[in-house]
Order: C-alpha cells, then sequence, then structure tokens
C-alpha cells in the first residue's frame, strides 16, 4: 500500500510500505477514506523536532473498517469510524480514569513501526473496540467522512482545552492562536456557554474565520505581555477568566499568562515542542491555576460526534486544502506556507 513517508526536513515521500494487516485478534484494519495534516505535522518537517528517516506519518484519520480480529465484537467490515490521535486498550487504571493517553500499552500514530502513520491507504488499530468509534455517515466516500475527521485530535483538543479550563456560562475567554485548534476553541468554547471570546492571532484570514465561527472579538496578538494586558482590559473591562493557549511557544504562554485574571485560569494545548516555561512565581501571588495537557481524545469524542451529526457546530470551514495521498508533500508546504489553515489527503 501507498503511505507518507519522512525522508528528511521538509521531504515527505509517498512510498511502498507493507500492507496494514490484522496482527491481534484485538486489532482492525481500517482502509482511510481522509487523513488530516496536523499543525504538530510540521514540527518534524521543519525540523524543529527530530524524526528518523523512514518514519511514517499522520494521525488523523477517518476510513471503513476492512478487516477485524477474533476478539473484535463491536466492529464489522464495512462500518464507517473514526479514531483518537493516540491508542489505548481501554482496560487499565488510566483508562478507567478517562486518561487513554497515559495507558501503559498504548501509543500514538505514526513512526518507524507498526501500526503505523494515518497518511497513508490504510492502517491497523490495536484494541479496535477500545479505540475505534462508529459515525453515521450516509456514504463511504472520502467527501461523506471528511466531516468527521475533526474527531480524530481537533476537536477533542479544543474541547479539552475549554474543559480543563473551566470555561462556563459568563465566561470571559481569550484565546492565544489562529490554527485550527484555536478556531475549534473558540467553537467549544461558545458550546459551553462563554460570554465573550477574544481571539489573538497573527493572520487577518484566520481571525476572520474566528469571527464567522463566533469570537466576539479578534486582535493581531502584541509583541509584549504588557500590551495584551491592555488589549485585553480594554475588550472585557478587566483580564479574562480563562486564557488558552492553542501554540506552545514561550511567548503564547506569556500572552495567555498576561491575559488571564488574577484567580482565573490558564490553560494551555499547544504542543510546547521548544520548552516553552511557566514558574511557579508566574502565577503564585496572583492564584492562577495552570490546568491542561494532552487530551485524552477518545474520552469526548462521543458527545462531540453528536453536536456534530446535528449540526451544532460545523468546523468544516478550517479544511482549505483537500489534495489525493500523492500530493502528501504539496498538503505540507500548504499548511508549513500558512496557505490554508487545514489540510487533508485522501488516499
Amino acid at each position: 500500500m501507498l503511505a507518507a513517508v519522512f525522508n528528511g526536513v521538509g521531504d515527505i515521500r509517498v512510498e511502498q510500505v507493507a500492507d496494514a494487516r490484522v496482527e491481534s485478534p484485538t486489532d482492525a484494519v481500517v482502509r482511510i477514506r481522509a487523513a488530516g495534516v496536523c499543525g504538530s505535522d510540521l514540527w518534524y518537517y521543519r525540523g524543529t523536532d527530530p524524526l528518523d528517516p523512514g518514519s511514517r506519518l499522520g494521525h488523523e484519520f477517518v476510513g471503513i473498517v476492512e478487516e477485524v480480529g477474533s476478539e473484535v465484537t463491536r466492529f464489522r467490515p464495512g462500518d464507517r469510524v473514526v479514531a483518537p490521535f493516540s491508542y489505548s486498550d481501554g482496560t487499565c487504571s488510566s483508562c478507567r480514569d478517562g486518561l487513554p493517553t497515559s495507558c501503559s500499552a498504548g501509543g500514538f500514530w505514526g513512526g518507524d513501526a507498526s501500526p503505523g502513520g494515518a497518511q497513508a491507504e490504510a492502517i491497523r488499530v490495536p484494541f479496535a473496540d477500545a479505540n475505534l468509534v462508529r459515525v453515521p455517515s450516509a456514504g463511504d466516500s472520502a467527501a461523506d467522512l471528511l466531516p468527521f475527521l475533526v474527531l480524530a485530535d481537533v476537536l477533542p483538543t479544543a474541547l479539552h482545552a475549554v474543559t480543563t479550563g473551566e470555561v462556563g456560562p459568563r465566561s470571559t475567554v481569550t484565546i492565544v492562536g489562529d490554527g485550527p485548534v484555536a478556531l475549534a476553541t473558540v467553537l467549544c468554547a461558545l458550546r459551553q456557554g462563554a460570554e465573550q471570546v477574544l481571539v489573538l492571532g497573527h493572520h487577518p484570514e484566520r481571525l476572520a474565520l474566528a469571527e464567522k465561527f463566533g469570537a466576539t472579538s479578534t486582535a493581531v496578538s502584541p509583541d509584549d505581555a504588557e500590551a495584551v494586558t491592555e488589549l485585553v482590559r480594554r475588550e472585557f473591562g478587566d483580564r479574562s477568566s480563562t486564557a488558552i493557549d492553542c501554540v506552545g511557544t514561550q511567548s503564547s504562554v506569556d500572552s495567555a499568562l498576561a491575559a488571564v485574571r488574577d484567580g482565573g485560569v490558564f490553560s494551555y494545548v499547544g504542543l510546547p515542542i521548544t520548552g516553552a516555561q511557566v514558574t511557579l512565581l508566574d502565577v503564585f501571588d496572583r492564584n492562577v491555576s495552570i490546568r491542561g495537557g494532552i487530551a485524552p481524545a477518545r474520552r469526548y469524542i462521543p458527545e462531540l460526534l453528536h453536536d456534530l451529526a446535528e449540526g451544532r457546530i460545523d468546523p468544516s470551514p478550517m479544511f482549505e486544502q483537500l489534495l489525493p495521498l500523492t500530493e502528501v508533500q504539496a498538503a505540507y508546504a500548504a499548511m508549513d506556507q500558512r496557505l490554508a489553515v487545514k489540510a487533508a489527503v485522501l488516499p
């Protein structure tokens, strides 16, 4: 089968690899209809996060079950499914506590070993009963299944951001970032009843999309913390009750901390690959709570699936590039050059 393979910085190739197959009785093989390119994938593409050449890429996919192992009871060939960006066994103490990303038997799609990456024609899904979620698609094509691709990562991460950020009715929320997760966080903050949502970003066209999603205000993010504080106070009359970092750089962390009021919540879901830091002294005198981390996506998918299927949330406008799998290099370049908010490849 064909799969996207990392060959070096800025060099993503489509190569023939061994077919995905059932290796354990709890496995399923899913024929992929659409796979996302995530902002975190760009860390490898840019060389910010080292990756071994030959590694497989991608952790967001929707598709159709093609084969199941003898112990899979919840799924059958032909089922239309989505999976979270990580897999877990569903039975360990971490899974039972709602933290499947900490499962000792689990892992993440991609890398240099099975189960492989999601930017491919098919994928092996370990612990299929625990990880797959059936979607109510009316058909089997990429167009039919694409709306559910956001459930793999973007939308659950956004819901995690506002959940850990304790967003609710009358909340004022500052979102730092204008990528897919930040835009989805606008939808989720409003879903939770937020009264006002301010998005700080750097790209006018993305800020316009944030407003389309319902943000009450947007602004180009200032370069220093004092200016951020001043801007947020002008918008809300005070700093915000919740500030959410959807980027993961030191600058974005500093901006979020500058935006949150004393006694508020700083929530972080941006991958801090470059080593962003917060010292306890930054928050001690202000009684700011720090919450967040990697999203336990599988936990959030069912409720988000219901809202997505009912049309209560619609993140689909962020998918601005849909390309064949054979053009995955162009999909990465489009996101790297900010020509698309979100790109997907269609095997």
